[in-house]
């Protein structure tokens, strides 16, 4: 009789694992490839069938028929009397392209050469074709930030907007523009929101410094 040392045994007992390891990878392949293929189809687990317990509460104020859209808001809603001067409200920042500057001329009509030829911008004492000014202006929009989220209802209108062009744009600039709160005041019962509009380049640089006013419902004109 062939004697079995200890370590063949080991090598043996590896060797099996491996097989076995080898074997459950190749079936999760398998199962992969039927998946993609649209040969299997993967399946949500069912709810367990209602029994009177309070586990199906939970279930129920999930299902599509308790949601109102009404109350799906990204920010919680405020008033014109929870706004603070001194607020700010930040759009993301944004490298502006070439790509950029085609789309505002196809929108606005715009072909002066100062923004799209190179050579006549160089001409002109530019480094580069410049990037509109109502580009840069639009970029201070309400609706980049969360403002207009956060008064939702409450907003009236978008009364004036004025600006100083302080410095040139060029395509790879990036941009951080940003809304301040600057006066409340109230004309009758509506609320008038002042906000400052600046923009700053990657260089810490101001380009753009403006002024937005917004007309809003106050609680006496919401109560009417």
């Amino acid at each position: 009789m062939t004697a079995i040392t200890n370590t063949q045994t080991v090598e043996n007992m590896n060797s099996h694992g491996d097989r076995r390891s080898l074997a459950a990878a190749r079936a999760l392949l398998c199962l992969l490839c039927a998946l993609m293929c649209g040969t299997v189809s993967a399946q949500e687990p069912k709810e367990p069938a209602s029994n009177g317990t309070k586990g199906d509460t939970a279930v129920q104020r999930t299902q599509p028929d308790s949601f109102d859209p009404v109350n799906f808001t990204v920010v919680p809603p405020r008033r014109f009397e929870d706004l603070r001067v001194g607020e700010v409200f930040r759009a993301p920042s944004r490298t502006l392209t070439d790509a950029h500057a085609s789309a505002f001329q196809a929108v606005s009509g715009d072909n002066h050469p100062i923004h799209y030829d190179v050579e006549y911008a160089r001409r002109h004492g530019h480094s580069a074709p410049v990037v509109h000014g109502l580009q840069v202006l639009a970029l201070t929009a309400p609706g980049a930030t969360l403002f207009p989220q956060y008064i939702g209802d409450e907003f009236i209108a978008f009364t004036s907007v004025s600006c100083r062009f302080l410095k040139e744009v060029h395509a790879g600039d990036t941009l951080y523009p940003q809304l301040e709160i600057i006066k409340l005041t109230t004309q009758g019962d509506t609320g008038i929101v002042t906000t400052r509009a600046t923009v700053h380049n990657q260089r810490g640089e101001l380009v753009l410094d403006g002024e937005h006013q917004y007309a809003l419902k106050t609680s006496a004109k919401a109560g009417k």
